[in-house]
């Protein structure tokens, strides 16, 4: 009697989400230091630069950054000489490039607004949220059971652990479901020739820039007039300025 060999998830598919995971992990690890320096970079030009003014710094940033590196891979790639193999392996190098830009922008954010980031499911919860969009909201608020607007402030700073470690699990699943697949979508775009791929690459990266900006616009709120927890006025990072 024949067995059936497809019952159960499939350890490839299972692998591949498994790694996706990972460099997120990995990601948020290598740019959670660096969080304070980059509200710091925002402020170069202005060391009274309000809560406002740094976000909207911190978003033309991340914007410009990850759009410059897609549009770095897809012009290597259409330059002479250089293989389809030797772009796949520069675009999954940039995929975590793409992630740890992503990670510092959300991250940042949410420690200009005052959101605890010493905890590693707050983290995750707020850098897949961002990610996510729309879908990451509601799921975070359905698991959470709470309402209101702006779940950045209302679920992260608020909910237990427990519950962020719930809503990640949840958010895991989308998230590899919506990068794992696009993401290799963007990959093949990337190494198109003739200088298709620059264009590809670097338009791709440019719109998920804008919804992680206009997620994070949903998820934290105004920013506030002042910075928060602090007494003094000096934004976070100026010991370090």
């Amino acid at each position: 009697m024949a067995t059936d060999t497809h019952n159960g998830p499939d350890p490839e598919v299972a692998g591949r989400g498994q790694r996706v995971l990972e460099l997120l992990d990995k990601a948020i690890d290598l740019q959670t230091p660096l969080v304070r320096k980059n509200i710091v970079r925002a402020r170069q030009r202005n060391a009274e630069a309000t809560p406002a003014q740094v976000i909207r710094n911190l978003e033309r940033m991340y914007v410009s950054a990850l759009t410059g590196t897609g549009a770095a891979v897809g012009a290597t790639a259409a330059a002479p000489g250089v293989g389809t193999g030797v772009a796949l392996a520069l675009s999954a190098g940039e995929t975590l490039s793409s992630l740890e830009l992503s990670a510092l922008f959300a991250l940042s954010v949410a420690e200009v607004h005052g959101v605890p980031i010493d905890e590693v499911e707050r983290r995750r919860t707020i850098v897949m949220g961002v990610m996510l969009g729309g879908g990451g909201s509601t799921t975070i608020t359905k698991v959470a059971e709470r309402t209101g607007q702006h779940w950045g402030r209302q679920v992260v700073a608020k909910v237990p652990v427990e519950t962020l470690r719930q809503i990640n699990k949840i958010l895991g699943k989308n998230f590899v479901t919506k990068y794992g697949t696009k993401q290799g979508i963007i990959v093949l775009g990337r190494v198109a020739p003739f200088g298709i791929g620059a264009v590809i690459g670097g338009g791709a990266n440019a719109a998920l820039a804008t919804l992680a900006v206009r997620a994070a616009r949903r998820a934290f709120g105004p920013p506030p007039t002042a910075w928060p927890g602090l007494t003094d006025g000096v934004p976070p990072g100026s010991e370090d300025s």
